[in-house]
């Protein structure tokens, strides 16, 4: 029958023979590895990341304030600073609940000129329809950060622009004569750069508005044929063009 020397087992134990057993837990420890975050930066870095840390902190409570007044019902504040909030959110900031609408947009609405052109022999002509709709297209498709001012200011000045007259094109409010200079600066905005063959005299804008086809699971029946809304020819003024609409911006103020 074996015997144990309870020394031994002790004096192995001692001697490490017992694998996994250790004195020290601190030996796993690489040495010389600091804590991390901040505090592992020399004090003029750890100055610099509280610094940029406070601006984020002032900025982010200054945007969620802006937004907060902007879509707020009107109260004395927002009365008081309504143009520094305007600034603060349009356009990169706009609020709106079409994504949430319970029933969406189901149309594609496309905003075409042609105009007049007198030629340097004195001839006049008319050219094709130009979908400036679609030359924004292809000016956002692919491209992945898209200038918000191709995306929004042709859609954005016909929105203003239907909202204010009515369907015979009559203006139904005080702001009617001003979405008409507004869409005829964008329209010459866009024309100006591109060689028409001579000097645009007149414009004629409409939309061509197209439903979604309804996809094959639904009932729905739907009209795909394109509808048009044709405004009348309108004479370019100086004012119309990129320079006399900044000048007589700049006369206003």
């Amino acid at each position: 029958m074996d015997s144990y020397d309870d020394r031994g087992v002790t004096a192995g134990r001692d001697a490490g023979s017992v694998p996994g057993a250790t004195d020290a837990p601190e030996a796993s420890r690489a040495p010389g590895i600091p804590g991390g975050g901040i505090a592992a930066l020399s004090l003029p870095y750890q100055a610099v990341a509280a610094l940029a840390l406070a601006v984020v902190g002032v900025v982010a409570c200054v945007h969620l304030g802006m937004v907060f007044l902007h879509v707020a019902p009107s109260n004395t504040v927002s009365k008081q600073h309504g143009e520094a909030v305007d600034d603060w959110i349009y356009p990169e900031f706009e609020q709106n609940w079409k994504l949430f609408a319970p029933n969406p947009l189901q149309q594609n609405i496309a905003v075409q000129v042609r105009a007049q052109v007198r030629t340097a022999d004195g001839q006049w002509k008319t050219t094709d329809w130009i979908d400036l709709s679609d030359q924004d297209g292809e000016a956002i498709r692919g491209n992945l950060l898209p200038s918000h001012t191709v995306q929004n200011a042709l859609r954005r000045a016909w929105d203003f622009y239907t909202a204010s007259h009515d369907n015979a094109n009559k203006p139904n409010g005080m702001r009617g004569a001003l979405s008409e200079r507004y869409v005829r600066r964008t329209v010459m905005l866009r024309l100006s750069p591109q060689d028409l063959g001579g000097e645009v005299e007149r414009i004629q804008v409409r939309s061509e508005t197209k439903w979604v086809k309804a996809p094959p699971w639904s009932d729905e029946k739907t009209n795909t044929r394109p509808a048009h809304r044709v405004l009348p020819w309108w004479p370019v003024t100086g004012a119309d063009l990129p320079q006399g609409a900044r000048r007589a911006s700049e006369e206003a103020r």
